[in-house]
């Protein structure tokens, strides 16, 4: 889990964005944000990867991202 939340612009997306460089097919990266990460998400689907994003009753962003197409990441988050 990376938990971005205590981070300042622009710490949260490159951080992101160096975990989804390095991730391996089968992996999936559960991000924490204060917000929905549009830019990242935005990105990250471009280059291929499967989203998903939602807000939680404490305005807390849940985020993942897979390069694996069949993962099911609403199973992984459980919502």
């Amino acid at each position: 889990m990376l938990d971005v939340r205590e981070l300042a612009h622009p710490e949260p997306f490159v951080i992101s964005v160096s975990h989804l460089k390095e991730m391996a097919k089968e992996d999936y990266i559960y991000i924490l944000n204060n917000k929905n990460p549009i830019p990242l998400l935005q990105l990250a689907k471009e280059k291929g990867f499967s989203t998903l994003s939602f807000e939680d009753r404490k305005n807390i962003w849940h985020i993942l991202i897979t390069k694996n197409k069949t993962k099911n990441l609403k199973e992984l988050l459980d919502v």
